[in-house]
């Protein structure tokens, strides 16, 4: 076994736990052990050596997960170090890197069970469910402060930023983004409306509990102060595949106004959403796309490598010719 994982194992008291790499993916940003016991898993050390955020960054974020689990959010605990830390500085393989313990989320991956809800059981329970989760998390926000800062929306999201990762030969689209985000300067900022959020609230980053649909929440790796309805509209996101194989047009919108309809019924079961904010869907969605051009733009960066632009045409696409709702309806 790599010296430097049973090192990490020795500073947080799991030295007797077998340890198995889970597969890295594209666009991921950490390395993740899974920590077994008896065949059972149980923690998940990750450890990050990007360097691109701070010690404080990451404490921002562990603090803000800690907090949720004791107050009774389904989400994945972090446990400290023998030291005492949620975050402690190592070395992994000559690099400095940055290590924390998780609890390894009860369940499984909707994904690995083929897209299969739990048998017998109508996918609307999913729905309400996974509304309501997101709901708790956010009611949960709204009440927190932390002595971490965690970056804000517009501390990534800039022209100043944007316009030196995407390439030059793509002007029409950093003005269709730049004009966007001039419209999203002008939306409210109350307590009710942003505060720390997942941001990357998807079923890839959860497990369901298939003999109950219990749901439990990990990686807030990117997590940031934004606005909630960025979490709900990355949901409505998500959820096009479910129906992106009905042809008609008119049963698509019927579909996804009833899938997220129950989202946000499970989600008011828990705090409350404006319905003035939710007529802002559409351009919540737009934000959505270019997070997701942005995130395509950082992995390029990352691996050295060009942008291909047929991985961001369609969200493109969609932010120069203003086509709502991803253009899941044209």
């Amino acid at each position: 076994m790599n010296r430097d994982i049973c090192n990490m194992k020795e500073l947080f008291g799991i030295r007797d736990y077998d340890t198995k790499q889970v597969p890295e993916h594209e666009g991921g940003r950490n390395l993740i052990f899974i920590c077994e016991f008896n065949g059972i898993p149980r923690f998940v050390i990750r450890i990050s050596s990007l360097g691109d955020r701070t010690e404080e960054e990451y404490q921002a974020e562990v603090d803000f997960v800690h907090f949720l689990a004791e107050n009774g959010a389904p989400v994945a605990d972090i446990y400290p170090s023998v030291n005492g830390k949620f975050v402690e500085k190592v070395d992994y393989e000559g690099k400095e890197a940055v290590v924390s313990l998780f609890a390894y989320a009860s369940g499984m991956l909707i994904s690995d069970n083929g897209y299969q809800y739990r048998e017998g059981t109508p996918l609307s329970e999913y729905f309400y469910n996974t509304g309501k989760v997101l709901g708790q998390i956010h009611r949960l926000s709204k009440g927190y402060t932390s002595t971490y800062m965690r970056q804000d929306y517009f501390d990534i999201y800039n022209m100043e930023y944007i316009g030196g990762l995407i390439p030059k030969e793509y002007a029409e689209l950093k003005q269709a983004i730049a004009c966007r985000l001039v419209d999203f300067k002008k939306l409210s900022r109350s307590r009710e409306e942003y505060g720390l959020i997942h941001f990357d609230f998807s079923d890839g980053n959860y497990h369901i509990n298939m003999s109950n649909g219990e749901i439990t929440v990990f990686d807030f790796d990117n997590c940031m102060n934004c606005w909630y309805m960025f979490d709900l509209a990355n949901l409505w996101m998500h959820g096009v595949g479910w129906y992106q194989f009905e042809e008609d047009k008119e049963k698509r919108r019927a579909c996804m106004k009833e899938y997220f309809d129950t989202i946000i019924e499970g989600y008011r079961s828990e705090t409350d959403i404006s319905d003035e904010m939710l007529e802002k869907l559409p351009k919540f969605i737009d934000m959505v796309l270019i997070e997701n051009i942005v995130d395509e733009c950082e992995c390029c960066r990352r691996a050295g490598e060009e942008l291909d632009y047929e991985d961001i045409e369609e969200a493109a696409e969609c932010l120069i010719n203003e086509i709502p709702f991803a253009g899941f309806f044209e």
